[in-house]
Parts: structure tokens; C-alpha cells; sequence
């Protein structure tokens, strides 16, 4: 693990890095095994070099040091190569830090609003799903979101699809079924978002990925975002389109059954 970022690592310079960001309850990491597979098959796609993933969990684990908290790991592909170029560069380098836990109290129990973003998400499909360090859209995105009344923002891709919210996936309900945005063009495939479908296929209910348009929305019947500190959290509205929080609340009380 760092203590310093160096001048010559790839992730200040350029971006290129993964993170996942968890929360501690009770003393423990949530959804450990989810944020490990997140990030290994970024270290792959990227083509990272060797990471001691064992080491690199008694870290994480070491970094806990309230019952209630956030712990971060950033990875670096490392430090030098010239340019863009990847040669010559040094192993990866491990980023971890702590903070306190949001209260996400009100918005789980009363609901949020949203409203669409103005700015859409360019597609590229080798990046789509990853939680890479390339994070000037979701930068952007917030400064947007500053200038509004809403409690966060719908995102859509170059394309029209719908894609998640600023720093949240998102779900639909309609006619008794979930649906998602598929994430092949663009988005992060968060932790939270792998735990609710999973949960789905134990009790033997699918969630279906859809692409989806603005105009699907009209027939939703319930919405929520979710991430992995703010578990699931219900939108009362969506640009002034009032929604119900029962299907939301019913889901969380099987999640947490």
C-alpha cells in the first residue's frame, strides 16, 4: 500500500487506475467478494500486472478502524512508461483510504427526485461497466446537478438510452417486473447493483436488462437508484412524474429478510 502518490503514477497522469469504494458495518467490508471481482476483472481488461489479491484484502481489512465507515482502494497500473505507452512501467501500486459513512437515513425512508441530465455519457464499449478512474463525466454530472432542485440526475448515453444516475445505478418496476439498463455501452456495474440481481435469481425472479428510452418511463410504475454505501433508495419522482414507494419498500424488506 502508498502512502504517496508519486509524479510519474499513471492514475494522477492519466486516469489509468480502478477503484471501489465499500461500506463497513458492524467492523466488516460489505459485499467483499463482489468488490474483489469488480476490481479484478478491471486489473484484467486493462491489462494490469501482477496484484497479490490476498495481500491486498488483509489491507483493506487492516484499514477498518470504526464499526460504521468508508474504505476506498484506488489501483494504479503504476508508476513511469512514457506518454501514454505502457512499457516500463511498475507494478501496480495500491491506494487505501478511510472516511466517514453518509447518513442515507431520509432519502432510504422518504425518496428522492430526479430529473434527466443534460449531459450524456459518451459510449465505449471496452470501458463500459468498469469503475475506472476516468471520472470527469460523473465531475461534470455534479456540478450540473448543483445548478438544479433535484437530488440527482437521470443519465442517458450519446445514444438516448437510459444508462444511472450520477454515482448510482438504476431500476424500474412495471406490470410486477425489475428492469435495469443494460451497461454494455456505458455506466459502472456497481456492487450494489450485482447484489440485487443475485438476491433476484436465489429466489428465482429475473431482473431484466433493458435499453431504454425516455419514453418507456412513462409506464413505470416505481423506481430506485442504488450504490454500494447507499444501499437501495426510492425515487418519489422523475421530472415532476410522481412515483409509488411501495414496490421499492417491499424489495428492500426481501433484501434484508
Amino acid at each position: 500500500m502508498q502512502a504517496a502518490i508519486h509524479t510519474q503514477d499513471r492514475s494522477f497522469n492519466y486516469g489509468d487506475g480502478l477503484f471501489t469504494t465499500m461500506q463497513v458495518r458492524g467492523g466488516k467490508i460489505q459485499l467483499w467478494p463482489l468488490h474483489l471481482q469488480r476490481l479484478q476483472l478491471g486489473a484484467t481488461t486493462l491489462g494490469f500486472g501482477d496484484i497479490d489479491w490476498f495481500a491486498l484484502q488483509r489491507q483493506a481489512e487492516a484499514a477498518v478502524t470504526l464499526t460504521q465507515q468508508v474504505i476506498k482502494i484506488l489501483i494504479s497500473r503504476g508508476e513511469g512508461g512514457r506518454g501514454y505507452a505502457c512499457q516500463d512501467v511498475s507494478q501496480p501500486r495500491i491506494y487505501i483510504s478511510s472516511s466517514a459513512m453518509p447518513d442515507y437515513t431520509m432519502a432510504q425512508r422518504l425518496g428522492v427526485q430526479l430529473s434527466t441530465a443534460r449531459l450524456q455519457l459518451g459510449i465505449q464499449p471496452l470501458l463500459a461497466g468498469l469503475k475506472h478512474n476516468n471520472r470527469l463525466e460523473q465531475v461534470l454530472l455534479k456540478q450540473e446537478l448543483a445548478q438544479t432542485d433535484a437530488d440527482d440526475l437521470l443519465v442517458l448515453d450519446q445514444q438516448g438510452f437510459i444508462t444511472e444516475a450520477t454515482a448510482a445505478n438504476v431500476f424500474f418496476y412495471r406490470s410486477g417486473n425489475w428492469y435495469t439498463p443494460e451497461l454494455t455501452r456505458a455506466g459502472v456495474n456497481g456492487v450494489m447493483r450485482q447484489h440485487i440481481m443475485q438476491q433476484h435469481r436465489k429466489q428465482l425472479l429475473d431482473i431484466a436488462e433493458v435499453s431504454w428510452r425516455l419514453n418507456e418511463l412513462a409506464n413505470v410504475e416505481a423506481m430506485f437508484i442504488c450504490n454500494a454505501l447507499m444501499g437501495i433508495v426510492p425515487v418519489k419522482s422523475i421530472n415532476n412524474q410522481e412515483l409509488t414507494l411501495l414496490p421499492v419498500q417491499q424489495l428492500q424488506q426481501k433484501l434484508n429478510a
